[in-house]
């Protein structure tokens, strides 16, 4: 992935194993591996911990694109996601934004986990910091996460670059949609459970919370194109009318939504951008007409094996038979 204003998801190497970090200066070198910018690489190499939790973002934000769009016709695979991030698709809005919120909780979490040396347990200053970490609690650090990952994506000018715009924007709706999701949990102390001690922290929402949000929003995603703003002399982003606008002044795309510039290809055929949909697994009753485009789908009996009648035995085990049953599946035709 990367995370840049124009090159966003294209800097950081595919998925594979996790170099050990424990030891040493090898964050230095995990850090030469990433392919970062220049910039990105010195901030980088000053950040202990960082080259890990680009990696752990990396994997959250693969894991939660492919869950979301598991039904869908493009499913969000690595194949052809390099020529993906060069047009203006909805699905490359997309592509931005889960992949600045993974990075964004990602080094949230990694504070508040201590697995990152120049930062740690939120510090808001509505926090009773010392009653929680006497109880053990510590806030996940999303001021920190935001003030870091400003410096190290450099979000620059852009002038009248339309692209740049729209993938800035579409990053910055990640981080707002992790931002969102911050909430203020409380533990009580009291005597028999009452609330006369109380500690609170901030904690993050569950990943798939945010990746469903985001999901959301690509239902949603607004076409855009580029308007002069007459009174502050500069170029912005202009979407569809709202009842609220006039005709003469076209409406600017809401904080939260997400914006592409061009219609996305049908992702039905093997194409640069995806490999097509034959042979993908669909539901009958769901998605098998829209998956499979037209062309029908297969129907195929297999038997299945999986685990069944458990008990628990004594002490320290649970004792299961194995049972098989036909199970259909669905699969698009060539």
């Amino acid at each position: 992935f990367s995370l840049t204003g124009k090159e966003a998801l294209t800097h950081f190497p595919s998925l594979g194993p996790s170099p050990n970090s424990a030891q040493g200066k090898l964050h230095v070198k995990q850090c030469d591996l990433l392919k970062l910018s220049r910039k990105q690489k010195r901030l980088c190499r000053r950040e202990p911990g960082l080259a890990e939790t680009l990696r752990d973002a990396i994997r959250l934000g693969v894991m939660e694109c492919q869950y979301q769009f598991r039904s869908e016709r493009w499913n969000c695979s690595l194949e052809g996601r390099t020529s993906l991030l060069k047009r203006g698709f909805k699905e490359t809005a997309f592509l931005y934004a889960v992949s600045s919120a993974a990075l964004t909780h990602s080094l949230a979490r990694a504070c508040s986990a201590g697995r990152m040396e120049r930062c740690t347990c939120d510090d808001s200053p509505d926090l009773e910091n010392r009653k929680a970490w006497q109880w053990g609690v510590c806030g996940d650090n999303l001021k920190y996460s935001t003030k870091f990952l400003k410096k190290f994506l450099g979000q620059k000018r852009i002038g009248k670059d339309l692209r740049a715009k729209v993938d800035i924007h579409n990053t910055n709706v990640g981080i707002k949609a992790v931002k969102n999701g911050l909430k203020t949990t409380c533990k009580c102390h009291g005597v028999s459970g009452s609330c006369a001690v109380r500690t609170c922290w901030k904690q993050l929402s569950p990943f798939h919370e945010i990746g469903r949000l985001l999901k959301l929003r690509y239902d949603d995603a607004v076409k855009v194109f580029s308007t002069t703003n007459d009174a502050v002399g500069h170029s912005e982003l202009a979407g569809p009318q709202r009842r609220s606008h006039s005709p003469k002044h076209p409406a600017s795309p809401r904080s939260t939504d997400l914006v592409y510039v061009e219609d996305s290809p049908s992702f039905c055929r093997p194409s640069k951008y995806s490999l097509g949909t034959a042979g993908r697994t669909c539901s009958r009753e769901g998605n098998c007409d829209s998956m499979c485009c037209g062309r029908g789908y297969n129907t195929q009996s297999r038997l299945v094996t999986f685990s069944c009648h458990c008990q628990v035995q004594w002490c320290c085990y649970v004792e299961c038979q194995q049972c098989m049953q036909e199970e259909v599946v669905y699969s698009c035709k060539q």
